[in-house]
């Protein structure tokens, strides 16, 4: 085995916790630290993890080869930008920034230092995820469910960056179009930001998507269903479970069957999966699966959509 690869995370609340975790686990990887505003809480993962607890990210600078940040959105750019000047991978949480000019300053400084930027959309390491992408050639229409309830973190950012970009990068990656028309509506709940909405996106090439995304629901679903010529595919992410529906002829029959089916699928856990990639891309020089450039793509669309909300709100 070659030397281990050094890597630290800064920002250890609820999901840092478990990237420092997981890294601990892997072989090929030493977890240098943890860093968190809290020492508290920076004490108490490092203990966990067996490994430094640090006061602020900067104090990591220097002693990793990489790094994960996970802190709130409107401080990616702050946080980020030390490591990458000095040519430290980073697997940075999603959205990539608050803003789109933040997340071009943060591909920027990546491209610029040759370094491996990978951004965290979990769900695309989601086994179904996977399965669903080389099943679906030509979507035409889609229909993706993000519902959940209230917690008190991430309210730093709208519901449409904390959980609707989730689908809006699924969304994006199966269609490859460009979008040619944003409808939106939303509205807060519990928060100051918008906590829930539904957009319909159009693309150049006829697909029409409509997601709806709630963190003030009583339920939790996390669902895609895509529709294709003669072809029908739902994906339950929670339960890493697809469905499929198409029409096989009946030969001396008026109409075809219509074919049930439930596709197995090993189920993964994307985290794991997700870290594990960040690695084998520092490690190999791999292009990550979500690179900067895709996440900005993402940030931007969401932001599209929030203008969209923002704008009908101001006419009531």
């Amino acid at each position: 085995m070659g030397k281990k690869l050094r890597v630290g995370v800064v920002g250890v609340g609820y999901l840092g916790r478990f990237h420092g975790l997981i890294y601990s686990r892997m072989p090929d990887v030493e977890l240098v630290g943890v860093a968190d505003i809290d020492e508290d809480t920076a004490s108490r993962v490092a203990d966990e993890c067996g490994c430094r607890a640090f006061e602020s990210g900067r104090s990591l600078v220097g002693l990793v080869d990489a790094v994960s940040v996970v802190v709130p959105t409107t401080a990616h750019l702050t946080e980020a930008r030390p490591f990458l000047q000095q040519g430290v991978h980073m697997l940075m949480e999603k959205p990539i920034a608050a803003t789109a000019e933040e997340g071009l300053e943060i591909v920027h400084l990546a491209e610029q230092a040759g370094i491996i930027l990978q951004i965290g959309h979990l769900e695309r390491f989601n086994a179904g995820v996977m399965v669903l992408a080389e099943r679906i050639g030509k979507p035409r229409f889609i229909e993706a469910h993000r519902m959940s309830g209230f917690v008190a973190r991430a309210t730093d950012v709208d519901v449409v960056s904390d959980l609707m970009i989730h689908d809006i990068d699924i969304i994006l990656s199966l269609v490859k179009s460009e979008i040619t028309s944003i409808s939106a509506v939303g509205t807060p709940v519990l928060t100051s930001h918008v906590d829930i909405a539904n957009a319909r996106l159009e693309f150049a090439n006829g697909t029409v998507a409509n997601v709806i995304a709630s963190r003030v629901s009583e339920k939790t679903m996390r669902r895609i269903r895509v529709f294709a010529e003669n072809r029908y595919e739902s994906l339950d992410f929670i339960e890493q479970r697809i469905e499929t529906a198409y029409p096989r002829p009946r030969p001396g029959k008026a109409w075809p069957e219509v074919v049930m089916e439930r596709v197995d699928i090993d189920p993964v856990k994307p985290l794991d999966a997700e870290l594990a990639a960040f690695v084998d891309s520092v490690r190999n020089g791999k292009p990550p699966l979500v690179d900067g450039r895709v996440g900005q793509d993402a940030l931007e669309v969401a932001l599209r959509v929030r203008e969209e909300i923002l704008n009908r709100l101001d006419r009531f």
